[in-house]
């Protein structure tokens, strides 16, 4: 290139190239800086390449890249000490913006260097928040002159030979515009080099380190590095010691607690994949944050939305995965195409299920002690990656109430010869809530059964899973029924009352059950040990799932069930001496004239019966209608009494301050009683003790 300057057009296919450029070739502007940096280091690290081979002989001097900032005049400048360009370069590679340096070299040096970017578009990025962009360059051949290019966000530009570099390298120069000033404040500038260029591999300076002097913060004349050059994800596992995984997710996140776990990723073959996920605590009730895992590409930044990289289940982990093998600019229709992609995602996977299936074997009294806090991880995998559920079968665990940790073999060999039932069906009890259930759950110990602690936010989902892999096996919370139909066994207790008087108690216990919209009740009699509990309320096991299952997840068929009332059995214990004695003070008080009633209800059923046995006999046509209307008036008188004997019950049961009490017991030992009925409970137990 001679002394002349050279003035000439871009070479675009369209005129409106920038305006395109501001608008729609990155969805956020501030990546301006990310593809600026990454084309500085790849220039530095391809001046390292040429150094290594020998084409370079000279010295390579101080290769930082430095960024700076003029917030008054809104200039912004990234200079670097790589391979620069020549004026022809420079009109290859950014005047014809086809074309890409970066794709050039890599062909040639494509095992000896890692090249983060390409420099054509990227570099135009630049214009998103610029009114006018300048590169002065001077290449690192010999006898090259520096050149400096000049452009205004068209498709004219200015080429000429300047004296204002005597260096090899390049600086990028910014006049930031008006609507985009946000990135000429250096609190903003300094955020983004945070967040894109930490761990880039070569030293990035903005401004200078601060130190505390008479009461408050001063700079010095030492230059602020802002990043860490060798991370140590790009390390091997045998140069690392647990403090430095620790040290290194303080880093990631300085405000979170220590992770559980680490795993280390690396990977070259079929595809490059270096990075560490860490297992996080994870509180308050399913307390999902994706956003946790930090793509990256070559050390530069992409994204921390991964989902289509990581595996669904593994996006709650935390850490760092970086791969050349996923371009900068990511979309997710590419994540969901490409085939490196899922490649990435079920390496991931595996490696993630090796990994814990590692420390199990080899550390499984500190996989326990960690159980509780890892199984939401485990449990969302079994249910939603069949693969992973394949390799975690083997250490996946179930605790139970006396706190003792089992796998799924180990408890079935524990349980299986007490807790099979009648029809040869495997049944694993278990507890959400070992206070509120606390009477169940010592039934089933009396009973010698065994019972699991699965207050998970994910152990719903987990029941499901490992009913559907075992044909015979069922899961019963303690509550859902009495313990002898929980697992129901050949032998069945005779009941005290009989069937008739069990229709009798019925209205008794149904005058005194709550009252709600929110609430059905059904009253039910078991033959129960007469050292049971007087009533006890159950709740189907199948409608509890499916409203738990609701509240989770909120549709399918569970939301369906979820928008039914809550269904509970009363189940009143018929050896109880306390329901026999019920039994016996409703005989006493109006048992006169319940057999008044029964006398009445007797003589209208056989005449009933006579006029039914004498029509059934009969064509529809045959039937004489005054026996026709005999029967339906019979009918209706028989109804009559039988409504009114049940309505003399219930007004009983409604006096009966014993039934009240044992039906308040039962709620109370559900944490069902609340608020009035509870101060009511009180009041009437201290008047039952004082009799």
């Amino acid at each position: 290139m001679d002394n002349k300057t050279q003035q000439g057009t871009i070479g675009v296919t369209t005129e409106n190239i920038f305006p395109i450029i501001k608008k729609f070739l990155y969805s956020d502007h501030e990546i301006f800086l990310r593809e600026l940096i990454s084309n500085a280091v790849d220039a530095t690290q391809k001046m390292k390449t040429f150094a290594s081979v020998g084409e370079f002989k000279g010295e390579l001097g101080d290769l930082t890249i430095r960024v700076q900032l003029d917030e008054a005049a809104r200039v912004l400048t990234i200079s670097d000490h790589g391979i620069g360009m020549t004026g022809e370069e420079v009109d290859k590679y950014i005047n014809q913006i086809a074309f890409s340096s970066a794709e050039a070299f890599m062909e040639k040096y494509k095992d000896r260097t890692n090249i983060i970017g390409h420099f054509g578009l990227g570099f135009y990025s630049a214009f998103m928040v610029a009114d006018r962009v300048e590169v002065v360059t001077r290449s690192w051949k010999e006898g090259a002159k520096t050149v400096k290019w000049s452009c205004e966000g068209t498709p004219e530009y200015t080429l000429e030979e300047v004296a204002d570099r005597s260096e090899r390298g390049t600086d990028i120069i910014l006049y930031i515009s008006e609507e985009s000033r946000e990135f000429a404040e250096k609190s903003r500038i300094r955020e983004l080099l945070d967040k894109y260029c930490k761990f880039l591999p070569v030293p990035i300076a903005f401004g200078k380190e601060e130190e505390w002097k008479d009461g408050k913060m001063v700079a010095t004349d030492k230059e602020l590095i802002i990043n860490s050059a060798e991370p140590i994800w790009i390390k091997k596992p045998s140069e690392l010691t647990d403090e430095d995984y620790r040290n290194f997710y303080r880093v990631l996140y300085p405000m979170a607690e220590e992770p559980l776990f680490h795993i280390h990723l690396n990977i070259d073959y079929p595809f490059h994949l270096t990075g560490i996920l860490y297992f996080p605590k994870i509180r308050n009730n399913f307390e999902i944050q994706k956003n946790k895992i930090q793509l990256y590409s070559n050390q530069v930044y992409v994204t921390d939305s991964v989902e289509g990289i990581v595996p669904e289940f593994l996006t709650l982990l935390h850490g760092v995965i970086d791969s050349p093998d996923i371009p900068l600019n990511v979309s997710r229709s590419y994540l969901q195409s490409d085939s490196n992609v899922k490649k990435i995602s079920s390496y991931i996977t595996r490696k993630v299920a090796d990994r814990l299936a590692e420390i199990f074997k080899n550390e499984r009294a500190d996989f326990e002690s960690k159980w509780d806090d890892l199984k939401i991880f485990i449990e969302y995998g079994l249910v939603t990656n069949e693969k992973f559920a394949e390799k975690a079968a083997d250490f996946v665990l179930v605790k139970n109430t006396e706190g003792k940790y089992f796998t799924l073999k180990e408890y079935e060999e524990l349980v299986k010869a007490n807790q099979t039932d009648k029809n040869g069906t495997l049944v694993y009890l278990y507890t959400n809530d070992t206070e509120a259930q606390y009477s169940f759950i010592e039934t089933a110990r009396a009973k010698g059964y065994d019972v699991l602690l699965m207050d998970g936010q994910l152990d719903n989902h987990f029941i499901g899973w490992v009913e559907s892999k075992n044909q015979n096996l069922r899961f019963a919370r303690v509550d859902a029924d009495v313990v002898e139909k929980l697992i129901p066994k050949e032998e069945s207790k005779n009941m005290t009352l009989s069937t008739a008087q069990q229709e009798e108690l019925r209205p008794v216990f149904e005058a005194q059950l709550p009252s709600s919209d929110k609430a059905n009740y059904t009253v039910s009699f078991e033959a129960l040990d007469e050292n049971d509990q007087p009533v006890l309320i159950t709740r189907n096991e199948f409608m509890r799932r499916m409203k738990d299952m609701a509240a989770t997840s909120g549709g399918g068929m569970a939301s369906f069930y979820g928008q039914m009332p809550d269904s509970y059995n009363v189940v009143v214990n018929g050896n109880h001496p306390l329901v026999i004695d019920t039994l016996n003070q409703i005989n006493a008080t109006i048992g006169d004239e319940l057999k008044k009633f029964d006398k009445k209800i007797d003589g209208i059923e056989t005449q009933k019966k006579t006029i039914d046995d004498r029509i059934n006999d009969q064509k529809p046509e045959e039937v004489a209608e005054e026996d026709r209307q005999l029967q339906e008036e019979l009918g209706k008188k028989l109804t009559e009494l039988t409504d009114k004997r049940t309505q003399k019950l219930q007004e009983a049961g409604k006096e009966n301050k014993l039934v009240k009490q044992m039906i308040d017991l039962a709620l109370l030992s559900n944490g069902m009683l609340k608020g009035e009925e509870l101060t009511r409970f009180i009041k009437r137990s201290i008047e039952l003790i004082e009799k």
